[in-house]
């Protein structure tokens, strides 16, 4: 499933164009804010016409994208890198006539690094960060003075610009590193709640599949109705006219054909929604069971200790999928058998699911549901593969019908990963227990 979701980039994982222009216009006014105060207020020597013509060029570059492209433009990944590499150099530049890094302001260095690191892949910040890093080598030993009190010298100790290199070294590494990982696993989880509610969707349209059916019988019966009563009409107007006789016979029988289809049709959806739309929790157990009986692994079945009428609960589809894709995977890891045991009483409802293969590997048993998260080892038998998507989709979808799952190793011989699904029995029974509480009322 990931292949095929998550194997292009979303576009909405790309960075706008617009936050770019607005970041690039805070630069601009904060730039210029400087340059003004420290020739004009603070009166150091400075070269603000160079100073103010590399801010121009950031002023225009701005111009020209807002002119060029809608304000809700994404970027490719290209283009952005090539935006934030001239807010580097620009930002080196300024740098340059200012002191290079006896600037205090040579930190801002480390801005669009962060930016990329937020929003473009790995290796183009690698790069990003590698461009800014030799320019911060080069202000080193390259720079025009530090604007300083007119007519005296400002001697900066070269420890003090090694340790400058150092910080912006320092910050654009630890700083792009984390952004990147705050963001990286921002993006998983949104992909992998985006693959939830289509897998929850195409749960859904199967489940209404059969009142889409009662729908269409409903809405269709009256036109055939209509039709069959004029094809009797013309029937007796023609009389025994051989023209067309035989077509209006033929018009009318189909008809009265096409009334009986939708009648059988109406009566199954009637019949399938008053089975299935309630479902006990022993029938429950037997459907998500029933599709992985096939595969050369045991399913035991144990009911346990229960107290009180069995629950009935409404059909809910993400249910259904979340724990078919939990026993599903305990098959795909066990060695000879699966064994599901359930129970419930006047509070709470059960369903403990139990392997005999190899467990949950320790050291990720506190990490079980994150996206992309490979949860076990592999049984080269079985043939199964990782628990990642597959398993946070069935662990989001159990939550949000109500239900708190457990994961770990059982602690009998022979025994493996052990889940448990626990749901408070009011949740668990839905509006089926709004419907039993109306029927004591009454």
């Amino acid at each position: 499933m990931r292949e095929d979701v998550f194997s292009n980039p979303s576009p909405s994982n790309r960075l706008r164009l617009n936050t770019l222009i607005r970041l690039r216009w805070l630069a601009i006014i904060g730039q210029s804010l400087t340059v003004l105060t420290v020739a004009y207020w603070l009166h150091y020597p400075l070269p603000v016409s160079l100073c103010f013509a590399l801010i121009a060029c950031s002023a225009w570059l701005n111009l020209f994208l807002a002119f060029r492209y809608p304000a809700a433009h994404r970027l490719g990944p290209s283009a952005a890198f090539g935006i934030l590499i001239f807010d580097s150099a620009q930002l080196a530049g300024l740098l340059y006539m200012t002191g290079g890094l006896t600037n205090p302001f040579a930190l801002l260095l480390t801005v669009p690094v962060v930016i990329s690191a937020t929003s473009l892949p790995l290796r183009l910040t690698a790069i990003l960060g590698g461009c800014v890093m030799a320019a911060a080598t080069l202000l080193v030993f390259f720079h025009l003075p530090l604007p300083w009190v007119d007519g005296e010298s400002l001697n900066i100790p070269f420890v003090y610009v090694a340790g400058m290199w150092m910080a912006v070294f320092s910050c654009i590494s630890f700083t792009g590193l984390y952004a990147f990982r705050v963001a990286e696993e921002a993006r998983q989880l949104a992909d992998a709640l985006t693959a939830t509610e289509l897998v929850l969707l195409r749960e859904q349209h199967l489940s209404a599949l059969d009142g889409l059916a009662a729908a269409a019988a409903h809405e269709l019966g009256t036109p055939l109705a209509t039709i069959t009563l004029v094809a009797r009409e013309m029937e007796r107007s023609l009389g025994n006219d051989s023209r067309y006789r035989e077509d209006v016979t033929l018009l009318r029988t189909q008809g009265e054909r096409c009334r009986e289809i939708l009648k059988r049709l109406t009566s199954l959806s009637s019949e399938s929604e008053e089975h299935l739309a309630r479902l006990p929790l022993t029938s429950l157990i037997e459907e998500i069971t029933a599709p992985h009986r096939d595969f050369g692994i045991g399913i035991d079945l144990v009911p346990e200790v229960r107290i009180g009428p069995e629950p009935v609960s409404q059909r809910n589809p993400g249910v259904i999928y979340g724990l078919g894709n939990l026993v599903e995977n305990a098959v795909d890891f066990a060695r000879e058998k699966v064994t599901i045991r359930w129970n419930w009483d006047n509070s709470l409802v059960r369903i403990s699911i139990l392997d005999d293969g190899p467990g949950f590997p320790p050291e990720i048993i506190d990490r079980i549901g994150e996206p992309y998260v490979s949860t076990r080892q592999g049984n080269p038998d079985s043939g199964g593969g990782g628990l990642g998507l597959g398993l946070f989709i069935a662990k989001t979808l159990l939550e949000r019908s109500g239900a708190d799952l457990k994961f770990g190793n059982a602690t009998g011989r022979g025994e493996g990963a052990l889940i448990e699904i626990v749901w408070p029995r009011r949740i668990f029974l839905g509006s089926e227990a709004q419907s039993e509480i109306r029927k004591e009322i009454a």
